[in-house]
């Protein structure tokens, strides 16, 4: 195993080695600020009752549970876009074939910068975090990021959103019960520093750690699904993305689903959301 690799904690070598084992096509799920891996789980189990193989790696050294996340936030603070993908690109290399990579927020900044180095089969990203080129800054957007983007001294903590704050930025389309479930059974805090390295992106000249190789040849396919009803990434953005995506000389493709606010890939709707990204990787990735 690489030196890199050798970074891949245990349970996450455990998920690698029980797909490489089933010989089954493999799905890489990436989650983003706020969430663990663990919030996948309906997903995996969906794609595993369609044939799939699924694993869902953490950003390093993530805590195991939300209670752990909780109970000691420091271990998220510092953590940076181009080390976390490194770590997904890492567990990627450790599979024997090509998986489709699915992500969600700045998870799905991070699926793209994985297609962009030419190491995923096909890749759905969910209402992805803005990278160098996307333009759009929509208030909704902004107003979502200023409990971290308010304070310069956030850049090296972990934060957390109050209830208040989750509910305008990724649940303002439920119910408050329905909110407060996924608030209580989702949310961790978070680090600061990927929010600052997007909000400058495209006011640095040179290359940075959001920036996506939207023009490789070997990207593969590539889907994009908005929530039309997303203040935190508002359709401005994801569109947006569609367009620099579709410089590349691959398939894709868009689709907006009504209604649906940040919290599409846990909330109440999810399995809609899911069932269309699997219909997109049940084209490429059999």
């Amino acid at each position: 195993m690489s030196e890199i690799a050798s970074e891949i904690a245990e349970w996450e070598k455990s998920e690698i080695e029980a797909a490489n084992a089933g010989g089954r096509p493999v799905v890489v799920f990436v989650h983003g600020l706020w969430l663990l891996s663990s919030s996948w789980a309906p997903w995996r189990s969906l794609f595993e009752q369609a044939g799939y193989a699924t694993i869902a790696p953490g950003w390093p050294d993530d805590p195991p549970t939300v209670e752990a996340a909780r109970e000691d936030p420091d271990v998220f603070a510092h953590k940076m876009v181009q080390q976390v993908t490194d770590h997904y690109l890492a567990a990627i290399s450790e599979l024997v074939t090509k998986p489709a990579v699915i992500g969600h927020s700045f998870g799905g900044l991070i699926a793209q910068k994985i297609a962009g180095e030419g190491a995923s089969a096909a890749t759905v990203t969910i209402d992805n975090a803005p990278f160098r080129g996307v333009l759009p800054l929509p208030a909704s957007s902004l107003k979502s990021a200023a409990p971290v983007l308010g304070n310069p001294t956030n850049l090296g903590k972990a934060i957390a959103l109050t209830f208040a704050q989750f509910a305008y930025g990724w649940a303002n389309n439920l119910e408050e019960d329905e909110a407060r479930r996924l608030y209580d059974e989702h949310h961790v805090p978070a680090s600061g520093v990927p929010l600052f390295q997007a909000a400058v992106a495209n006011f640095n000249p040179f290359h940075n750690e959001v920036t996506v190789d939207v023009k490789n040849p070997n990207r593969g396919p590539l889907l994009v699904i908005a929530g039309a009803e997303d203040n935190t990434v508002p359709l401005a953005i994801t569109r947006a993305t569609y367009k620099q995506q579709s410089k590349n000389p691959g398939i894709t493709e868009i689709v907006e689903v009504p209604g649906r606010g940040h919290s599409l890939t846990i909330d109440h709707g999810w399995q809609e959301v899911a069932e269309t990204a699997l219909a997109f990787v049940q084209r490429f990735v059999s």
